[in-house]
């Protein structure tokens, strides 16, 4: 028996630490964007699927010597691509499908290794059945849950802070390898045992001649299955895209997600589980009109507490629900593997319905409100298979309920939007406000949570900077202050995120505003609905692709200012901020050029990251605030320079303020970084 626990423990752990592990190395090839994760979600419940259809057609088709001999030949291929290090030639040249080129990545990078670590728990589970006559294999599932769950939290938390991408990938080859023992003496041990199962007290049997499940049942289990993943997905992208950008976030949803898999499966009494109906029914209802109503309500929007307590738990609920009916469904170990193939395919299902068919049908992300009303139709349908007609009829009132708060909050969602638009990097919201609701008519960009330039529309205010690039700002000193130095003397600025394009607002005669963004939707929007790049004097530039991918293949551009302005989220493009993205940019700078870091956010001090890095480089640092006590929007710039003198200008050093010293930390490269570190 502790082999079977031993092979299945470090085959999840390493099935879920290659999840973070692999979707780190590509994360800056692809911008940086939470979606890249998203996308990578949905390519491991896919792998799982192709997983679980190997192990039920092996179990049914082969005899246990066969499928032993297969399985460990598959191994012996995949130890031959270690370790996993994804090839250069898959970096994106800007212009092709982001989703698909990830997903052959993975494929090419990962796929066989993951594709093996899939099949371990319902085959090791299935040799254990056979092995033990009379026990519950379904325990080993809750094992393999609790296994994922240690990877996923200890990631962020202990893997990444203290060792880099690069010995990651190879830790977790070894950990491969180790693996590939322990499956090769599990399935040598399978060969010596009965093909034949006696089921575990308590089945309704004694022999292994359990009728095979119907395509109700079938139906059933992969229902349930595919609105968990949908909700855990759904509810992902509500609070880490529309509440807030808080790091590390998703970790939350998904540490739910599987606790409640174990759970649901850990049962040493199957006369009393942990699922138990009459609780968690009524829980789900009241769950289902809390979320409904925080989604419905502006005025509780933003109310932080409220919306992460309120929608985890309700998570919790939900999948307590969606799993403990699974797990009260479960059928004898002889169809095991059948059971974990509709599982396999309904988790696959819900992962594509939100990570890819989502973004190209729903212009923002409403996945979340369809899937609370089908949550809510799903548990009105058990409770009138299993209750009377009057319980029915009251979860039947919540479905309706449930459904048209999340259409009145869709109609919410389009108050004062006058262009919305979904793509693989996000949902863009163009907003207009008018008077009297506010003095001077204006427009914002908004993405997810986080606000990308304001704009007033009427002159002479039209071509007035805002937000986080106003006169006084970091930015915008150093452009006044460079236009005083050299009057007349043409200009050349670059910079990293188009939003808007407010900064074009500093633009004259004779200079030259390079811009650079990844999301060709930003570009459309910023000419089309904004102003500022029209109106602007300069030579306007807006090269399409990752900017750090483009600024290592042009020449040097001999930037007077380049301002890098990626940081204001929770998933910042960490490439743009490690000592080869500073070396990269230093090669672009005139000698007296300024690089601007903005690195205004709620959640994260990016400030000793950027002196650690200018300290290694040989430039000079100032970190220049600009504040008001009326509201009106903050920022943090810090400016880095060969040109010390420049930092020492009144202009600039005004607003300067001392960057504190942060000892024992580590810098910042393309093969480590901590975003722990930096929390706030």
């Amino acid at each position: 028996m502790l082999i079977h626990a031993l092979t299945i423990f470090v085959s999840a752990f390493l099935l879920f630490l290659v999840q973070p592990v692999i979707a780190k190395q590509i994360l800056p090839w692809f911008g940086g964007s939470a979606a890249v994760w998203t996308t990578c979600l949905v390519f491991f419940q896919c792998a799982l699927l192709a997983g679980y259809f190997y192990s039920d057609w092996t179990a049914k088709k082969l005899n246990p010597k066969q499928q032993a001999i297969l399985h460990i030949v598959l191994v012996a291929v995949a130890l031959a691509l270690l370790p996993i290090i994804p090839d250069a030639a898959w970096k994106p040249s800007g212009e092709e499908s982001p989703s698909l080129r990830i997903l052959l990545l993975l494929t090419a990078t990962i796929g066989l290794p993951y594709f093996l670590l899939s099949t371990t728990s319902p085959l090791v589970q299935l040799w254990f059945a056979r092995e033990f006559q009379g026990a519950s294999p379904y325990r080993l599932f809750a094992l393999s849950n609790l296994a994922s769950m240690l990877a996923l939290v200890g990631y962020p938390f202990f893997i990444e802070p203290a060792i880099g991408t690069q010995q990651q990938a190879q830790a977790w080859s070894i950990g491969f390898v180790v693996f590939a023992l322990l499956i090769a003496a599990s399935a040598w041990r399978g060969l010596k045992a009965p093909a034949q199962y006696i089921l575990p007290a308590g089945w309704g049997a004694d022999t292994a001649h359990a009728p095979p499940p119907t395509a109700r049942q079938k139906l059933a289990w992969i229902t349930f299955a595919a609105l968990g993943s949908m909700l855990l997905l759904a509810v992902s992208n509500h609070l880490t895209q529309n509440i807030s950008s808080i790091p590390l976030l998703w970790v939350v949803p998904l540490a739910l997600y599987l606790i409640t898999f174990i759970l649901c499966f850990e049962n040493k009494d199957p006369a009393h589980p942990w699922y138990q109906r009459t609780f968690f029914l009524p829980m789900l209802g009241v769950f289902l009109v809390g979320m409904v109503w925080l989604i419905a309500d502006k005025t509780l929007h933003f109310e932080l507490y409220w919306q992460i307590g309120v929608f985890c738990v309700g998570l919790f609920i939900a999948c307590m629900f969606c799993h403990g009916e699974l797990a009260d469904r479960k059928p004898a170990p002889a169809h095991l593997t059948t059971f974990y193939l509709m599982v396999a395919i309904g988790g696959a299902l819900g992962s594509l319905l939100v990570g890819i068919a989502a973004p190209l049908l729903l212009p923002a992300y409403f996945e979340l409100e369809i899937s609370l009303v089908l949550l809510a139709a799903l548990g009105t349908w058990v409770v009138w298979k299993r209750y009377h007609w009057g319980l029915a009829a009251a979860a039947g009132a919540v479905s309706l309920g449930v459904a048209g708060a999340a259409g009145f909050a869709i109609q919410q969602f389009h108050e004062d939007v006058i262009v919305m638009t979904r793509s693989f990097y996000g949902t863009l919201r163009v907003k207009e406000y008018k008077p009297p609701a506010v003095e001077f008519k204006r427009r914002s960009l908004v993405h997810g949570a986080i606000l990308h330039g304001d704009q007033y529309v009427d002159p002479p205010y039209s071509r007035s900077a805002t937000t986080y690039y106003k006169p006084k700002s970091g930015v915008g000193r150093m452009l006044l202050l460079k236009e005083k130095l050299q009057p007349g003397k043409p200009r050349k600025v670059g910079v990293i995120g188009l939003g808007t394009g407010t900064l074009a607002a500093y633009g004259n005669k004779g200079d030259v505003f390079r811009f650079y963004d990844i999301n060709p939707e930003v570009v459309t929007i910023a000419k089309r609905d904004f102003t500022y790049l029209k109106d602007s004097e300069a030579t306007i530039e807006t090269p399409l692709g990752d900017a750090r991918l483009s600024l290592e293949r042009e020449a040097p551009q001999g930037f007077d200012l380049l301002a890098i302005d990626a940081f204001s989220s929770d998933s910042i493009p960490v490439h743009l901020i490690t000592l080869e993205a500073l070396q990269a940019y230093d090669r672009h700078m005139k000698p007296d050029g300024v690089i601007a870091f903005h690195v205004s956010n709620r959640f994260l001090d990016l400030k000793p990251v950027v002196q650690m890095l200018a300290d290694k480089v040989g430039l000079h640092a100032a970190w220049v605030r600009e504040s008001y006590d009326d509201g009106s929007t903050a920022s943090d710039w810090v400016l880095l320079t060969r040109e010390k003198s420049l930092l020492f200008k009144a202009e600039i050093l005004d607003a300067t303020y001392i960057i504190p010293p942060q000892p024992g930390w580590r810098l910042w490269t393309d093969d480590f970084n901590n975003l722990v570190q930096v929390l706030r």
